[in-house]
């Protein structure tokens, strides 16, 4: 299989995707070496990378052959509000509000990679919400406008049913108990609606102000919130 859900953004500096389906040792090294990637920055909780490890070796020495795979979680069901109770694309902008609210060094250590040069992998287990927030931000930082943050949020839909169905098959292996409903694209939290980054958007703007003080805020210095703008 490979990293489903999977786009550029930023010029190319910034990658991102869903969790690494299938992928083996030997196809994961081919994987990171094709495109280049330097880092990757795996936002899923634990539990999550229990289930899809990613197999890639980090020497951590720094070397110029080395992938620095980066540990960044945000767990869903354990911050700012629930996810069952996402019934409308404002509750899911809210819901992405409320994760930024909580927890804004999450956003700065995820594109604090990308500021130090490296093109970076940026990844949860759809590719969707969590990558979602960090993809709108990183790329608002390097001087896109917000039709194009939606734009790239929405492009999620076309791509959900195939993740869907991978995810669905995947957690059945690990877990069998989890019900088939969970994996419904019916389901508000399962979806990628133009209307909920519009309103996250509109949110960030008038609850943070510009990208640069929210960045400044996340831990990020001046020179690498500078090295974020193309």
């Amino acid at each position: 299989m490979a990293v489903l859900n999977l786009r550029p953004l930023a010029g190319g500096r910034i990658l991102r995707g869903s969790q690494p389906f299938g992928l083996d040792a030997a196809a994961t090294s081919g994987f990171l070496a094709e495109r280049g990637i330097q880092a990757i920055v795996d936002l899923r909780s634990e539990l999550e990378r229990s289930l899809v490890p990613w197999q890639v070796q980090d020497d951590g020495d720094g070397g110029p052959a080395a992938v620095e795979l980066i540990h960044n979680p945000l767990d869903p069901n354990a911050i700012a509000g629930s996810l069952q109770a996402v019934e409308t694309a404002e509750d899911l902008g809210d819901l992405y509000l409320g994760w930024i609210r909580l927890r804004p060094e999450w956003v700065g250590d995820a594109l604090r990679p990308v500021a130090r040069g490296k093109r970076t992998l940026v990844h949860c287990s759809l590719g969707k919400d969590r990558t979602g927030v960090v993809s709108a931000i990183g790329l608002l930082a390097a001087g896109g406008t917000e039709d194009q943050v939606v734009a790239d949020y929405a492009a999620t839909t076309a791509n959900l049913p195939d993740v869907l169905e991978v995810m669905a098959d995947t957690w059945r292996l690990s877990v069998p108990s989890t019900p088939a409903e969970y994996f419904s694209p019916d389901l508000m939290i399962l979806q990628s609606p133009e209307a909920a980054m519009r309103h996250f958007l509109a949110g960030f703007a008038q609850e943070f102000g510009s990208v640069r003080s929210f960045l400044r805020e996340a831990g990020l210095t001046a020179v690498e919130v500078e090295s974020l703008a193309l």
